[in-house]
Formats: structure tokens, C-alpha cells, sequence
């Protein structure tokens, strides 16, 4: 039986319980026996100023799941041509992994952006999309797209710019972010410039 993994793309700049709360409900609801936090040390549409140096991030991650048996977190996009593009890191993860079978997890505001990604006929012929509803993007059928699985999972309105926001602001970022995570931002300095 291939073991069936979910693929949660992004920058997690820092990662927050609303990343945690969507990995957590499609390992509960879904057929998926894992999900992988892709670590993206760039992403392709978002500029990078703001962007915490990836290792900083990828270490925020491993705190933030490591009692959490079916989360895991990927640096997969640290060792691949940047900026790192779903496809490319699909194809690698395919090839290293042949006994796995991937999905890729996404917003319904990405998922409106597909047809702008890199190759994204071939990510709908061979993967399984998972969308999950954000505020102000409703889904967009694409005309010849198989249909997502939508699941209509629990959101938590918080992003990570509010987050850095607060942190810049001196506001307290307790319960929006991992005890762990919000010690080691706090003890760092991270996002204060």
C-alpha cells in the first residue's frame, strides 16, 4: 500500500496554529496517512523582503510539530533550483519517493491562480488537489480542471504577515502561534526589524 502524503506548500513566515488546524483536519477527514509542510525558500509570486531566512523557518516548523507523528516538514525546495516551482518539486519528490503517492493541499486562492503556474496541466493529470476555502476566493471551476476535493475545513483568521505584524507592533503573539514557536521568535528577535 503506498503511503498516501499531502503536500502543504508554503513559506511559514513563521508558521501559525491556522497552518496547523488545516494539516491536522485533512490528516483527520482524508485518506492521507501524512502531510508534509514544503518548506518554499521562495515562492515564485510573493516577494522576499519580508521572508525570515529559510533554515530560521524550517526550524519553526519542526517545533511547531514535533509531537505530531503524521506531520512532517520537508526542505526538499532548499536543494532545488530557485525560485522552487510545485511542479518541479512533485517530479523530484516522485522520483525519490516511488512508493508514495502525492497530493498537493492549497488554498482556493491559489488554486484560482493555477493556470499561471509552471506546467499545471500535468500537476492536474497526476496529483490530487485538496482546496480549502479562503475568505473573499471562492472556488473557480476551470474550465477542463477534474474537480478538487473540497473539504470545507475549519479557518482560522489569522495569516502570517498579522502575525509579524503584532510582532513588530510588540503586541503578544501567544495563542497565535505555538508556545514553542513564539518562544524561539521571541528569544531570537525574529521579525522585529
Amino acid at each position: 500500500m503506498p503511503l498516501q502524503v499531502g503536500l502543504f506548500f508554503g513559506s511559514f513566515n513563521p508558521i501559525h496554529h491556522g497552518h496547523l488546524i488545516l494539516a491536522n483536519f485533512y490528516l483527520q477527514h482524508t485518506e492521507l496517512d501524512q502531510v508534509w509542510f514544503v518548506v518554499s525558500p521562495q515562492n515564485p509570486l510573493k516577494p522576499s523582503s519580508t521572508l525570515l531566512n529559510e533554515y530560521h523557518r524550517l526550524h519553526l516548523v519542526r517545533l511547531a510539530i514535533e509531537d505530531e507523528p503524521g506531520l512532517k516538514v520537508s526542505d526538499i525546495e532548499f536543494r532545488l533550483p530557485r525560485p522552487s516551482y510545485t511542479i518541479d518539486t512533485l517530479t523530484y519528490l516522485q522520483e525519490k519517493y516511488p512508493e508514495h503517492k502525492f497530493s498537493v493541499i492549497l488554498g482556493s486562492d491559489s488554486y484560482q491562480n493555477l493556470p499561471k503556474w509552471k506546467n499545471y496541466r500535468q500537476i492536474l493529470e497526476n496529483y490530487n488537489l485538496y482546496v480549502y476555502l479562503r475568505p473573499g476566493h471562492p472556488i473557480v471551476h476551470h474550465e477542463g480542471f477534474p474537480e478538487p476535493k473540497l473539504l470545507k475545513a475549519p479557518l482560522l483568521d489569522i495569516s502570517s504577515s498579522y502575525v509579524r505584524e503584532c510582532i513588530q507592533k510588540n503586541f503578544s503573539i501567544k495563542y497565535l502561534v505555538p508556545d514553542s514557536v513564539k518562544n524561539e521568535i521571541e528569544l531570537n528577535g525574529y521579525y522585529k526589524r
